[in-house]
């Protein structure tokens, strides 16, 4: 069965306000990359639906759907929508399609856990928005997509699910939505002491959870340690009937909100790690401010998925969907000859720091008891592209 790849054109022609962080090409230019690669699925990416306002009560406050729904139809908010709901206010703006387009983006990884209920892989690059609350929105999150996504798992029968977070900023609606049921393990990997300043490694909402704050400078020899030395022996544990694997681009080192120094090969090889240890996986997007490393970090990943090399140097037509990108930060006024003709990075090894040995140890420390048969790994291995093998 061929990984399955779930997009949508409302990426292209909706944007947040002119100057939020979000007001960049990401998933758009992710689907245009992957198709100017020749890296299609037969038949094209699958259309995303509109989730309706009823599904995604499955999770949201009707009240809160009903508000967006609202902001969305008169483009404003009344003074008590904004105290209530956050909408249009605290980084999350009043847009033209502020309940269509996340809306879109939870039916896709609705349907991506539909389409893989009964096992599969499937790519959601418009998915992973995991700081929404059920009934607010909070860092730029009108809607939790992985929560929902998890819940039509659970839905269809499903009860050893295991999260996973890579992104810059704590995957704190996930795990808050699912503090109370043991049946999906939450695991996040983040930035210490940023936004949302949640995430402790002493946080496991009663067992079955596991936060990996790591500090600044986050280099790739480091996310290998804490791949080799705490998710895969975590997952090895709890041998999960499904993985689902919220792939953040804001830990890489060009991105502007976040102070890590990981390459895209980081993120390539968690995804390599953990593809083949459920047999249901379903990869998601999340944040990321730089449009060039946003694209070329999550077509990447579909490429690992569908066990596709990136070019040495990439074909004119992927060149020219990098070339077209306008990007108003500092990082875009002079971007680097590789942004424009290569996919991957080149590796940012360096120093496995005491801290992140530390967080290492605390979250394999008191796993909850579970089968403890190891998983079959994924065939094409565990290492990353040009660092040294982790420790035993």
């Amino acid at each position: 069965m061929h990984p399955l790849l779930i997009g949508s054109e409302i990426y292209r022609h909706s944007s947040y306000e002119p100057k939020h962080p979000l007001a960049i090409p990401r998933v758009s230019t992710t689907l245009y990359l992957i198709a100017a690669l020749g890296w299609l699925p037969p038949g094209g990416w699958i259309p995303s639906p509109l989730a309706t306002p009823e599904a995604l009560t499955r999770f949201h406050d009707p009240a809160y759907v009903a508000a967006l729904q609202r902001a969305e139809a008169t483009q404003q908010v009344s003074p008590e929508d904004r105290a209530r709901f956050h909408i249009g206010a605290h980084g999350n703006p009043v847009y033209r399609e502020i309940f269509s387009r996340p809306a879109t983006g939870a039916g896709g990884t609705m349907l991506a856990a539909r389409l893989t209920a009964g096992g599969g892989i499937a790519h959601v690059p418009g998915g992973g928005t995991h700081h929404g609350l059920r009934d607010r929105a909070s860092g730029f999150c009108y809607l939790n997509d992985p929560v929902l996504g998890l819940l039509e798992w659970l839905d269809a029968g499903l009860d050893n699910i295991l999260y996973v977070d890579i992104d810059a900023h704590h995957g704190d609606g996930v795990e808050l939505a699912f503090a109370a049921d043991p049946r999906v393990f939450t695991l996040s990997v983040h930035e210490a002491d940023r936004w949302p300043f949640t995430g402790r490694v002493e946080d496991r909402a009663g067992g079955h959870a596991r936060n990996l704050p790591v500090p600044a400078g986050f280099n790739d020899s480091e996310m290998l340690w804490l791949l080799h030395q705490a998710v895969l022996p975590i997952a090895r544990r709890l041998r999960p009937q499904a993985i689902m694997l919220q792939c953040g681009a804001d830990a890489l080192e060009e991105d502007p909100l976040s102070r890590l120094a990981l390459s895209n090969n980081a993120h390539w090889g968690v995804v390599r790690a953990l593809m083949g240890l459920a047999p249901r996986f379903i990869l998601l997007g999340g944040g990321g401010y730089n449009p060039w490393s946003v694209a070329r970090c999550w077509a990447g990943a579909w490429g690992v998925l569908n066990g596709f090399e990136p070019p040495e140097r990439l074909p004119p037509a992927a060149e020219a969907v990098l070339r077209g990108l306008a990007f108003h930060r500092a990082a875009g006024r002079n971007p680097p000859e590789a942004w424009f003709t290569t996919l991957r990075d080149a590796p940012r090894p360096g120093v496995v720091r005491a801290a992140v040995q530390r967080v290492a140890v605390a979250a394999v420390r008191d796993l909850p008891p579970a089968a403890v048969a190891p998983c079959r790994l994924h065939p094409t291995g565990l290492a990353l592209t040009g660092l040294p093998s982790p420790m035993p």
